[in-house]
């Protein structure tokens, strides 16, 4: 009695996993339902759907539900159904994982977008986080640096070949007048140094006229004698 008590309970709680994990989808809803005007096709890409969930199909009484291949599901041809159901309100288990096609029989529906295709995936696929930023790159934006340009270069200009060579002593300078050379006036000389002039003094003039009148007298005496 215990163990049937025991098994009842991990019954229930399997259920009530089953039923917290597993989704229901309401095709087209919540803005249509199983009918012409909803769009299938985008309520479709906008839903995941995993092994477990179900499909409930709403619908009038003039529509249904037929599950075909690819191949029908693009011709909309409704003569080889995998299964076909009606009455309003159709349930359908997604047990197993891979593509289902689903398409109204009514003449011209599926024509005019009344299917539906479903991929089922095998687990629910984990969520995708968006990369982290770094605090540098979300707290202060990156500056540029502007980036220098690059001088150009400039070659030395180089002094001709034949030019003159200007030597430092010779070269006149254009900004300071040439000196004035000015002359001392002349000292008259010592009389230690001054030279005797030539002209004879008094004294040597009457030597001489001494020396010719003793000479004269010589030579008179000398005729007399004779």
């Amino acid at each position: 009695m215990a163990m049937v008590r025991i098994l009842m309970s991990l019954a229930t709680i399997a259920l009530v996993l089953g039923s917290a994990v597993a989704a229901n989808h309401t095709v087209g809803a919540p803005n249509g339902g199983w009918d012409q005007s909803a769009d299938l096709k985008t309520w479709a890409a906008s839903e995941t759907f995993v092994v477990g969930d179900s499909l409930i199909f709403a619908y009038t009484p003039n529509h249904d539900v037929l599950e075909v291949t690819k191949a029908d599901y693009d011709s909309c041809q409704t003569t080889n159904a995998i299964s076909t159901n009606g009455g309003g309100m159709t349930v359908i288990p997604l047990s197993s994982s891979g593509k289902r096609y689903f398409i109204c029989g009514t003449g011209g529906h599926c024509a005019s977008g009344m299917k539906l295709e479903v991929n089922t995936l095998a687990t629910v696929p984990p969520p995708t986080s968006a990369p982290a930023k770094s605090p540098a790159s979300s707290s202060s934006p990156k500056s540029s640096a502007p980036t220098p340009k690059i001088a150009p270069k400039i070659s030395p200009v180089s002094s001709p070949k034949n030019a003159p060579k200007i030597s430092p002593a010779t070269s006149p300078d254009a900004s300071s007048p040439s000196p004035i050379t000015v002359e001392a006036p002349s000292v008259p000389p010592n009389n230690d140094s001054v030279p005797t002039s030539s002209q004879p003094s008094s004294a040597d003039k009457i030597s001489v006229v001494a020396s010719s009148t003793m000479g004269f007298g010589v030579v008179v005496m000398m005729l007399f004698f004779m």
